[in-house]
Order: structure tokens, then C-alpha cells, then sequence
């Protein structure tokens, strides 16, 4: 784990891809991003609205320029490349273009992100069954959670089809990612089916005061002349979870459960606590007096129905065109991270999930294209609770960053202009541009990706051109470079034409 080299609270403006490529590894602790969704539409804030000025164009086209990146992934990430081609064959150009503007992206999000941390991907049907096999061969399918559907509007009338009512979250997490259960209140309904009976203490249900299974221990041997083992269980009680704070906090049985090591002891104890109901017909299991009280409630399944749409009176709609409601993003944060965790949110937009990270206590960055998401988030976070913070962010700072951020978690490298013998060597005296043999004395040493885009001198970022390239290629990135190339007719094709590996 290395050391952020970002500050709390920045908005990056300007291509996500140049901004990432400068983080370092594994900085990150949760990842939420809602990018355009190939819809094929173009979207633009209403002229009134606070967002207004905002807009973005949600169509792609197959260019040269794509299929240099995807010579760059095919290199790298051949599992990655299976499937943008794939893409290309089932679906069509605008399905290729548009994974690999995501591929690249998603690739590099995976550096920053912790081990143990978790991403969650917003998308629709549009390509969402594409995304889901490009987040596998990225993430690994073995760190796929959930596919969350979240019920965004309650009712849509499309001809000749059901109605599309929902997007999709794509929710990615290492083994010992945090997670913290989200529940609802129970409904009224359920409330009085399943807790009918009342003293005291409130209201309660009969609950299990055994499990499945035999044990050979105590647990297993009889307890008041009944034996669970007899029907293949064995007593199992409440020593841990929502009951157990309940019977501390309400103090019905002093020093449990530390004080009961045994378990015939637990169970003495909660008789005489008459926390143990006892049914009326002979030989009945005893079971326990599960209490309202001591529940959370509803745990959240992965369907989200609770949560709507931002309908135009929402006193936290903005206008802005795709922007998405406070309550969903809360509940990702809440679920998937811990106070003082780092979020990134690389397409921020209106900054709704940075806005919920700073109300729960988060540390966030953003990067968006517009500069308009800064002057949001600025607005967003001054608004009173529960929409905002108020005036506790006159306090704080956002930083407003539109240059590249330099990795500093690299082995500091030796002076870049050493490395051209070795260069020479592994590029075994062909141009990484055009593929031509040149003398050593002729070769120029570039960067694969331009300091000023977030690239570093180390040898990894470092190629050999001849004269000719390096004028065309400048200060932009290899993938211009070769996609130039193409257009020139001196490429066919993108894929062996990258061989140096950005750092």
C-alpha cells in the first residue's frame, strides 16, 4: 500500500485518463463511476437550470485512434482485447469504440485501487452485458458481488416492449473489502404478521434457540430433558448479533456473554431472564423471545426498488442531465467503505457522490471533462443538510486541479536519457513508430506517455523513434502516434505497433 499523492477534497479537471495515469497504485479504497452508457443520445443541462452549461456527447465512432489503444490492450491484456474485438464482431463499431475508451480507463482503475477495496460500475442495457465481461477480465470474476438493479422510475410505456425501468450497478470487491450491511425498516404489514405477541420488553417473535446440524460437545447433549441432537440440530444461542446487544444494553442478564462460557449456563440464563418461550403442547422446542427491537431490520437485497428517480420538484435536482439521487450514492458509501476511506468518483459530473462522501466522512476526488463539476460541488456541499453540509464548508477546501498528477510511489529512475542502449536493445534497432531499422546514433528517446500527461521517466515509459515520428508524434500520447501512422498508410493495423508499456 503506498501513499496517496493527492489531497482530500480535489476536483480534477480534464481527461480522466491523463489524471489517473498520474495516481499512484493502490490509494484508492471505493470506486464509484457512472460514464456515458453508448446511448447513442446527446445530453445537455436545461438553460435556467444550475447545471446549465453542463453537457456531454454520448456517441462513438471506431478510429484510428481506438485501434491504437486496442493494439496497446492487445499487447497487455489480451483477455481484455477478447473482449472489445468481440464487441466489434456481435455488436458493431460504436460498441468497440466505446469498450475501449472504457478498457483503458477501467485498467488503470484497477492500479489505484486497493486490494481490498471495492468498485461499483453504473450502467444501463445499452452495455451492461458487454461491461460485465470487461470488468471480469480486469477485476476477476472471482471479486464479482452483485449485479444491482436499481428500480430508477416506477413506470415507462415503450412500444412494443416491456417498459425499461432500471439501470444496473457492477459491484466489484476484494476478499477483505468493508462492508457494512445495509437494512430498511420493517413495514407495518410485516410488523404485525411477524410479531404478534407483546409484554414487557415490546414486541416479539419465537425464534430458533437451535441449528441445523449434530454436535458432540454440550451444545449436542440435552438441555430440560430435550435433545436437539434427536432431530439433527444442536442448541445454538444468541451470543453475538443484534439480540445479544439487546440483552446487554437493556442489562437482562448481567455480564453476558463473557460471564456464561457454557452453553447450558447461556441457556439457564435466558429462562430465568424469560427471554425462552415454552409452548403449551408437551415436548415442544423451547424456542427464543426474539424481540422487534433487537433487529436492524430489512437486510437490502440487490434489487433497489426504495430508491427513486430526481423528479423535476426535488429540491437537490440540479438539471444536470444523468444526475443521480443522493440517497443511492449514501448507500454505496455507507455499505462499502469506513469513515476516512478514500473515494474516487472518475466522472463525477454534478459531484453527487462526492457530495455523499463528505456528508458520511469520506475522503473523495473527483476528475470530470467540464469544469462546471467543481463550481457544483462547491454550490452542493453549502447547501443545509441534509442536501449539503452548510456552513461547515466554509472551513474546508476543495482544490481545483487542472494539470497531471506525478507518481511518486516509483523507484526514482536513473537519468532517462541512460537508457537508450537498452532501449536499442529490446526495440532490437526497429522505430516503435514506423518499424524501420535505424542506426543507434539516429534514435531519439520519448515517452510513451508524456510527462506532462502523467508519464515518467522510468524505462517502461521510455521508447526509441526515429527523427520523423518523434516530430509527428510531440507531446501527445503513443496511441496518437500510431493512429497517425495509419492514416498515413506507413501502419496497417495498430497492434504491434506499441511496445514500450506505460507506467
Amino acid at each position: 500500500m503506498t501513499a496517496p499523492n493527492f489531497a482530500d477534497k480535489t476536483v480534477w479537471i480534464g481527461d480522466n485518463l491523463d489524471v489517473l495515469r498520474g495516481l499512484n497504485s493502490d490509494t484508492v479504497d471505493l470506486i464509484y463511476l457512472d460514464p456515458p452508457f453508448n446511448s447513442n443520445r446527446d445530453y445537455s443541462a436545461p438553460i435556467g437550470s444550475r447545471a446549465a452549461g453542463a453537457a456531454f456527447k454520448d456517441t462513438w465512432t471506431l478510429s484510428d485512434l481506438d485501434k491504437a489503444w486496442l493494439g496497446l490492450v492487445a499487447d497487455e491484456h489480451p483477455s481484455v482485447y477478447s473482449v472489445v474485438d468481440a464487441s466489434g464482431a456481435a455488436h458493431g463499431k460504436s460498441m468497440q469504440s466505446y469498450l475501449c475508451m472504457m478498457a483503458v480507463r477501467l485498467l488503470e482503475l484497477r492500479r489505484v485501487l486497493k486490494d481490498h477495496g471495492s468498485i461499483y460500475l453504473h450502467c444501463d442495457p445499452n452495455a451492461g452485458a458487454y461491461l460485465k465481461l470487461l470488468m471480469d477480465a480486469i477485476f476477476g470474476a472471482a471479486n464479482f458481488q452483485n449485479e444491482v438493479v436499481w428500480r430508477r422510475t416506477s413506470g415507462r410505456s415503450d412500444a412494443k416492449r416491456f417498459g425499461r425501468v432500471h439501470d444496473v450497478l457492477l459491484f466489484y470487491a476484494g476478499p477483505d473489502a468493508a462492508w457494512n450491511r445495509p437494512y430498511l425498516p420493517h413495514d407495518r404489514a410485516y410488523i404485525d404478521r411477524a410479531y404478534r405477541n407483546e409484554d414487557e420488553l415490546g414486541r416479539w417473535q419465537p425464534d430458533q434457540l437451535t441449528a441445523s446440524g449434530r454436535r458432540d460437545g454440550e451444545s449436542g447433549r440435552p438441555w430440560r430433558g430435550i435433545n436437539p441432537s434427536g432431530v439433527g440440530r444442536h442448541w445454538a444461542t444468541p451470543v453475538k448479533g443484534g439480540m445479544a446487544r439487546f440483552i446487554v444494553e437493556k442489562g437482562l442478564i448481567p455480564g453476558w456473554p463473557g460471564d456464561f462460557p457454557e452453553v447450558h449456563a447461556r441457556l439457564n440464563a435466558l429462562d430465568e431472564a424469560g427471554l425462552i418461550y415454552w409452548p403449551s403442547k408437551p415436548g415442544g422446542m423451547p424456542r427464543l423471545k426474539r424481540y422487534l427491537e433487537s433487529t436492524s431490520g430489512k437486510a437490502v437485497d440487490d434489487i433497489f426498488v426504495d430508491i427513486g428517480k430526481l423528479e423535476a420538484s426535488a429540491k437537490e435536482k440540479l438539471g444536470y442531465p444523468t444526475q443521480k439521487p443522493l440517497a443511492l450514492l449514501e448507500r454505496i458509501i455507507l455499505a462499502s467503505s469506513n469513515p476516512g476511506d478514500v473515494l474516487l468518483d472518475p466522472f463525477c459530473g454534478c459531484a453527487t457522490a462526492c457530495v455523499a462522501a463528505e456528508k458520511l466522512g469520506r475522503k473523495w476526488v473527483g476528475i470530470d471533462i467540464s469544469a462546471k463539476a467543481v463550481e457544483l460541488v462547491h454550490e452542493r456541499l453549502r447547501e443545509p443538510p441534509p442536501l449539503g453540509i452548510g456552513a461547515l464548508f466554509h472551513n474546508r477546501l476543495v482544490t481545483t486541479r487542472t494539470d497531471h498528477p506525478q507518481r511518486t510511489d516509483l523507484i526514482a529512475p536513473i537519468n532517462y536519457k541512460k537508457s537508450k542502449h537498452v532501449l536499442f536493445g529490446n526495440q532490437e534497432g526497429h522505430c516503435n513508430g514506423c518499424q524501420s531499422d535505424f542506426p543507434y546514433r539516429l534514435f531519439e528517446i520519448d515517452h510513451v506517455v508524456p510527462r506532462t500527461r502523467g508519464g515518467s521517466d522510468h524505462v517502461e515509459n521510455l521508447q526509441l523513434l526515429c527523427p520523423h515520428c518523434n516530430r509527428i508524434k510531440g507531446d501527445r500520447s503513443q496511441a496518437y502516434l500510431v493512429s497517425r501512422l495509419m492514416e498515413l498508410g506507413v501502419l496497417q493495423g495498430g497492434r504491434a505497433s506499441i511496445h514500450a508499456h506505460p507506467v
